[in-house]
């Protein structure tokens, strides 16, 4: 009876971990985003004398968003491993194999890998934006010093 109630224990353990942590790391995310585009349209590149300052300034959080698109998969996947091993070890325990519980509790081990993918995609999507928009700034950056060295000679 013990075992059993552990095993309840570690799945909604398992469920609310890894869930909330990819929910954690989704709302990261989004905030970082939202935070990034704000800060762009805000920046004026007449105030950096130096273009490594700007650079330093635009690239702020920027490898958070990398590295939580890196890494919600295998979040996700340590939620499916350790759930299909909840699975396999009820089974054990109770010494019948009924495919019904076989595959629904699969089923459930494989959400966290969908969510998993479900948070990755977007950050991947969101740091790919925010580099660009990096790039895109440190080139008008880049236009202005030309101009402004062209002007100074002549």
């Amino acid at each position: 009876m013990e075992a059993e109630n552990l095993l309840v224990y570690a799945e909604e353990a398992l469920d609310y971990g890894v869930m909330g942590l990819l929910l954690l790391m989704s709302i990261a995310t989004l905030w970082l985003f939202i935070e990034r585009m704000m800060f762009y349209k805000t920046v004026q590149i007449e105030d950096y004398d130096h273009r490594d300052n700007l650079e330093m300034d635009l690239t702020d959080n920027i490898s958070v968003l990398s590295a939580i698109g890196a890494n919600a998969p295998y979040v996700g996947l340590l939620g499916t491993v350790v759930g299909i091993m909840l699975t396999f070890y009820t089974m054990g325990d109770v010494g019948a194999v009924d495919a019904k519980k076989i595959m629904t509790g699969l089923a459930l081990a494989l959400k966290a890998t969908a969510m998993g993918l479900v948070v990755a995609i977007p950050a991947i999507v969101t740091y790919t934006i925010t580099l660009r928009k990096v790039e895109r700034i440190l080139t008008k950056f880049d236009v202005a010093q030309e101009k402004q060295e062209r002007n100074g000679k002549m």
